[in-house]
């Protein structure tokens, strides 16, 4: 069966906005004992389980056949040709504690390729889309990323670890340097809006460690989209399941690498 790129994500863009009003009507009613601990500071509830079987269901119904890598394992993890990557909440802990940014992120995999992406930042109701060759968009209007050249210009987002410290040292060395030799660094606590806003122009460049395909997986083709740049931090290709990642406009991203790769 053959598929329109465009009709996918306009579709899918339905099935996430369903979900961020269930997300905003659910926002400052968790209790603590709603709240379940995977592992060091990772956090869950009721509302990120619900959403993502939310998910499932919807996008099901564009593509029967494809199969699903989630982060909530509420169905079957598998392989195939069509495969859904979903965080139905990225920014769980800032939604418990009611700190303004989190996303629910959904990215489409076309035999291991990243060809549709959907971010909706619940907050400021701004849904990030792209398809592959198609361009970036942010409710609708075209986005791109920054010219910036210039690090000295910049702004610059990050994620702290949070449970993986092995490489804290090498971090905050980066940390440091940027903290110095930039306009700024910022942690906003969702990886896949500072990817967004990376590639509609709010942050020349962005980098973090320790994350999951489904962090990454739609704001990625949504940068790329944007014009941006996206690698891992030896500048290859293994961004989706490296676990780390640095993207920005051509320029801005190059001299982020730069530092990275000496550091790490």
């Amino acid at each position: 069966m053959e598929y329109n790129l465009t009709d996918i994500q306009d579709k899918t863009i339905v099935a996430v906005k369903e979900v961020a009003a269930f997300l905003q009507a659910q926002l400052g009613k968790i209790q603590q004992g709603d709240i379940e601990t995977k592992s060091l500071n990772s956090l869950v509830t009721y509302v990120d389980k619900i959403s993502e079987e939310m998910l499932v269901a919807a996008l099901r119904k564009i593509i029967p056949d494809a199969v699903f890598l989630t982060e909530e394992n509420t169905v079957e993890q598998q392989q195939g040709a069509w495969q859904w990557i979903i965080d139905p909440l990225d920014g769980t802990t800032n939604f418990i504690h009611q700190v303004p940014v989190f996303a629910i992120s959904v990215g489409l995999q076309y035999e291991g390729e990243m060809v549709v992406g959907v971010v909706h930042e619940v907050n400021r109701d701004e849904c990030f889309s792209a398809t592959k060759g198609g361009g970036a968009f942010l409710n609708g209007k075209s986005i791109a990323v920054t010219k910036t050249q210039q690090l000295s210009e910049s702004l610059i987002a990050t994620g702290f670890p949070y449970y993986d410290f092995d490489f804290l040292d090498a971090y905050l060395n980066v940390f440091k340097f940027l903290m110095t030799n930039t306009r700024g660094v910022r942690r906003l606590g969702s990886a896949a809006v500072d990817l967004c806003y990376t590639a509609c122009g709010r942050f020349d460049g962005y980098f973090e460690y320790s994350l999951s395909p489904w962090d990454v997986a739609a704001g990625a083709l949504i940068v790329r989209e944007a014009g941006g740049h996206v690698a891992d931090f030896k500048g290859g290709d293994n961004w989706l399941h490296g676990r780390q990642i640095v993207a920005g406009n051509p320029a801005v991203a190059s001299l982020l690498l730069d530092k990275l790769k000496v550091e790490f």
